[in-house]
């Protein structure tokens, strides 16, 4: 079974899986690499075949936010919408570990909305999905103290990794949640001290 079988069987038919491997371009990105960056018109669309890759928005002044990530079988509406209205990127996709995609040209994404019904329910889907973690990552920045963000963090990290031996640096969290490396610290440190996490050199053992 191939790696788009294995991600997409059960959500989308099989002609359509069949044709997505005819026309996807495959290509694997190490932990960090930049699969879609701002300002950038983008020429296909992601569909995640393993790993994750994590979303994220920029402001020259303010630095990133961490928006979502997206997960296997998972794909990213933002591109989407890009693809269609032929506009750049804002925002920047990178990946979380490494991630396997199978990249699909934007003259297939209108052709198949039409051609199969799967398709359009998983686009729907997706703009779906993306729109409540949107909210969420929008609800938990405004109403949500810096601990309880950076304990969600941490939990989503272990969810993503299947591993609660994180590696991930202070200033890693701090650039995520956009907040300043000290604050991070400083949370941490109340954390570990509440038995919910354990500090190591360069890693964090999430407890809860």
């Amino acid at each position: 079974m191939s790696l788009i079988q294995e991600a997409y069987i059960g959500i989308l038919e099989p002609a359509l899986i069949d044709e997505i491997e005819a026309v996807a371009l495959v290509k694997t990105f190490q932990s960090g690499e930049i699969i879609m960056d701002i300002g950038q018109y983008i020429k296909s669309m992601p569909l995640l075949l393993s790993g994750a890759i994590k979303i994220v928005r920029e402001d020259e002044k303010e630095g990133e936010l961490l928006l979502y990530y997206l997960e296997k079988g998972e794909t990213c509406t933002m591109s989407i919408a890009c693809c269609v209205g032929n506009k750049k990127s804002e925002i920047r996709a990178k990946a979380e570990m490494e991630t396997t995609v199978a990249m699909i040209p934007n003259n297939y994404l209108n052709e198949w909305l039409g051609k199969y019904e799967t398709w359009r329910n998983f686009i729907l889907n997706s703009y779906s999905s993306r729109m409540n973690e949107m909210l969420f990552a929008i609800d938990n920045l405004a109403f949500s103290k810096m601990e309880d963000r950076i304990m969600y963090f941490l939990k989503e990290k272990v969810r993503l990794t299947d591993d609660r031996i994180l590696t991930v640096t202070h200033q890693d969290i701090a650039s995520d949640l956009n907040t300043s490396r000290v604050v991070v610290s400083r949370i941490l440190k109340k954390l570990e001290n509440e038995d919910k996490i354990v500090l190591l050199r360069n890693e964090i053992r999430v407890l809860v």
